[in-house]
């Protein structure tokens, strides 16, 4: 696997159970007892993830003798949030491109036939 940051983040990011840890924090800092708390796991398993998150530089440990609080560090998600950003323009081209179709569609389109029908009732 590539060691750059963004391939470390989107490594990270590809696990649900650390995108929900991510979530947790976004709320503020907290323990590994705190962060296990809604999970079905052990201690071991969510300090194994928070290990994941703090190498791809998504957490930051505090150190204060045996309390070592987990914190967001979002620096790497704007990062990869400009990378997704880059090809909004090319989804906002696909759409707009299918909206001209389907704008060219409706006025290839016979009349609708009560439309026509109103029109000779009113006349007569």
């Amino acid at each position: 696997m590539a060691d750059d940051q963004l391939s470390r983040t989107f490594s990270a990011l590809a696990d649900p159970t650390r995108r929900a840890i991510l979530e947790r924090l976004s709320e503020g800092e907290a323990t590994v007892g705190e962060i296990a708390a809604p999970f079905d796991m052990t201690f071991a398993a969510v300090s194994k993830h928070l290990r994941v998150l703090e190498g791809a530089g998504l957490v930051s440990r505090g150190r204060d003798a045996q309390y070592r609080p987990a914190r967001l560090e979002a620096r790497p998600l704007a990062e990869a949030s400009r990378w997704i950003g880059d090809y909004a323009r090319f989804w906002e081209d696909s759409v707009g491109a299918l909206d001209l179709y389907l704008h060219a569609l409706q006025h290839l389109s016979p009349a609708d036939p009560s439309a026509s029908h109103d029109k000779e009732n009113s006349d007569g």
